[in-house]
């Protein structure tokens, strides 16, 4: 086929749920894979941000309400005016406490633990501990008085960042991706005697990240309405993964085979 056939046969397509619907992409416009994708890039930094604001955020702003009025981080190095022990706010995801010497007495069933200690910061989680010492030759407010307006202040840009952040590393990985499926993609094409370019192998590639990356969503959100734990969440991602992969082995079937290139014999009888 020409090259001005195969523009003229380019469609717009949306569906990228079933393996026919995602192969469909191969031949439609790019305009149609980045639209559809960046719904996708849309709702999935939308989901993000959610989180970030339900589950997170109204324990940070309750961890400020409840510290001293005076208060600093200062040359590596924390200093209150009342050093003990106690935890400031927790919910699901998030608990916040102060331990200057990281004795262990505060301990929560969230999933994740901030802890201030005198010269460091303790983070605990299903992952283990990390210490993060404060950065030397920097100095940070740690009192309500000083903390307190400024979260109120930063919290709505602190979460519009994210959810672009979030847009732009999707549709950045994806195309990425996209790039490196393209050969399994056009091999499989190629085994299954399907009429594949390389950038039609690109475009379904693109698309063929679709499926997962609404049970990624999916997932998110379960994990934000505490569905789901850390384990569930990463199960999700591994599942998003492997049915990118078998939309990759299997969508190339549904495109039309390749016709022949071999000449008709003139010398073969006519019935």
């Amino acid at each position: 086929m020409s090259f001005m056939g195969r523009v003229a046969e380019m469609q717009w397509v949306w569906e990228p749920f079933t393996p026919r619907g995602v192969a469909a992409f191969a031949r439609s416009r790019l305009s149609s894979l980045l639209a559809v994708q960046a719904v996708v890039a849309l709702a999935s930094a939308f989901l993000v941000v959610w989180v970030l604001d339900h589950g997170f955020a109204p324990t940070i702003t309750q961890a400020i309400e409840q510290l001293p009025d005076s208060g600093r981080i200062s040359e590596g190095n924390l200093t209150l005016t009342d050093s003990n022990p106690r935890m400031l706010a927790w919910g699901n995801f998030l608990a916040i406490d102060l331990d200057l010497h990281h004795s262990g007495e505060v301990r929560s069933p969230a999933q994740f633990q901030f802890e201030f200690g005198g010269d460091s910061l303790l983070i605990i989680s299903l992952f283990g501990e990390l210490e993060l010492d404060y950065p030397p030759g920097q100095s940070f407010y740690f009192n309500r008085v000083d903390l307190e307006p400024k979260w109120a202040a930063w919290k709505p840009d602190l979460l519009g960042m994210a959810g672009v952040g979030v847009f732009l590393a999707l549709m950045l990985t994806w195309t990425l991706l996209a790039t490196l499926y393209m050969w399994p993609v056009w091999l499989a094409g190629f085994f299954a005697n399907r009429d594949l370019s390389l950038i039609q192998s690109w475009k379904l590639a693109g698309a063929t990240l679709m499926p997962g990356a609404m049970i990624m969503g999916l997932s998110i959100w379960f994990y934000g309405e505490g569905v789901f734990d850390l384990v569930r969440l990463f199960f999700g991602f591994a599942m998003h993964l492997l049915v990118g992969w078998i939309y990759v082995l299997i969508s190339p079937v549904f495109l039309p085979g390749a016709k022949s290139e071999m000449a008709e014999n003139p010398f073969a009888r006519k019935g």
